[in-house]
């Protein structure tokens, strides 16, 4: 599939920059005022998979590649970003182009880091930014009614049902509701597809905690969130960006021991970036062999013949057949030879839908 993004949003100083360097390393100013990130900075970041790990140590290629998220940091929005205000016009177009927005949302309190609105309130800060999409949204979607209506003069039914749906939209934009939580049919859906609503986007919320929140990353801001987000049907990810870019700087084996010593399992970030990775619904399938074992990117339901097209384009066109062994079995035989030698290998056609962690190898005419 196409590269994953996943947009970081939040208002000025709660965190959004100083999390983008842990992630990235890349170095994106981190000041103490608003909009000290003005373009956009990107960064590629691997999605943590110890099956990769587990499959170079069998077959030791000469090289491994693991599944990517692209992260986009955008420059902080204050209210009125839809009329202009700040750089919410630059903020708005970004973040058109990801899959998903990571809000980042201020749940410390630090009398050295000024809040833009003067008091630290984690509902009020989603509100404020949420508010300002719905009202780009709410443009969009009056602008495309106003377009539709010429075309229902003439008595264009396609017309005529988008505008239906699209005043159903409106109605729930006006209610000050995101237009992920709206109940349309499948049918709705496809008639307002072509229109790129970013409230439609899956949110992951990331609230930032002090380091005497750790390890439970919880606090009575948390708190908020986690009841904000699950009435919206959102997902939270609590982390401490400041700690993340302390690990960001260490060693593996050092960041590991980093971890142990503050009680935590896994940082925060691996947590987000497979948070990420699953609330899109992509799964991970692998190629493995002597010269590169790599994870690759796919919807859920993809089948095996649009899997293929993943690595290159003719390998669909030209699909044969797919050669799959679940990779618990390989761990656990040891390599992909004994696993074919005990049966363990499936031959499938088109009509097999792909499965998280298959190992496959395509057979394909050229």
């Amino acid at each position: 599939m196409a590269g994953l993004s996943c947009g970081l949003v939040g208002l000025p100083n709660v965190g959004k920059s100083t999390l983008f360097n842990a992630i990235t390393k890349a170095g994106a100013e981190a000041a103490n005022y608003p909009f000290c990130t003005i373009e956009p900075n990107i960064g590629i970041v691997t999605v943590p998979d110890p099956r990769v790990d587990r499959l170079v140590e069998i077959e030791a290629p000469h090289s491994k590649i693991y599944a990517t998220i692209e992260f986009v940091d955008i420059a902080g929005l204050v209210k009125g970003a839809s009329q202009g205000e700040g750089r919410g016009n630059q903020f708005l177009e970004n973040i058109h182009h990801t899959n998903a927005i990571v809000h980042v949302v201020r749940c410390f309190d630090d009398g050295q880091v000024v809040h833009v609105d003067g008091k630290v309130d984690p509902i009020a800060d989603i509100q404020t930014i949420n508010l300002e999409l719905i009202l780009a949204d709410l443009d969009l979607a009056t602008n495309a009614i106003e377009h539709l209506g010429k075309k229902t003069k003439s008595g264009d039914k396609d017309a005529i049902a988008s505008i239906d749906v699209l005043n159903k939209v409106v109605e729930h934009f006006n209610d000050e509701k995101p237009l992920r939580t709206i109940e349309l049919t499948e049918d709705d859906w496809s008639k307002i597809s072509e229109y790129r609503f970013i409230t439609s986007k899956l949110v992951i919320y990331a609230p930032n905690v002090g380091e005497d929140d750790l390890p439970d990353m919880d606090n009575d801001y948390v708190k908020l969130v986690k009841e904000f987000a699950e009435a919206e049907g959102s997902v939270v990810v609590p982390i401490c960006a400041k700690i993340e870019e302390e690990i960001g700087q260490l060693e593996n084996d050092e960041a590991k021991e980093f971890l142990e010593d503050l009680g935590l399992e896994e940082s925060g970030l691996d947590r987000l970036i497979k948070t990420s990775y699953s609330t899109l619904g992509l799964i991970t399938y692998l190629t493995s062999g002597e010269q590169e074992v790599r994870a690759w990117t796919i919807a859920q339901g993809t089948k095996a013949p649009q899997a293929a097209g993943v690595i290159h384009t003719d390998f669909e066109k030209g699909f044969i057949r797919a050669e799959v062994t679940p990779f618990d079995v390989i761990n656990e035989l040891g390599s992909s030879k004994a696993a074919q030698e005990a049966g363990k290998m499936g031959v499938e056609g088109k009509d097999y839908i792909m499965k998280d962690g298959d190992v496959v190898f395509f057979r394909v005419s050229t």
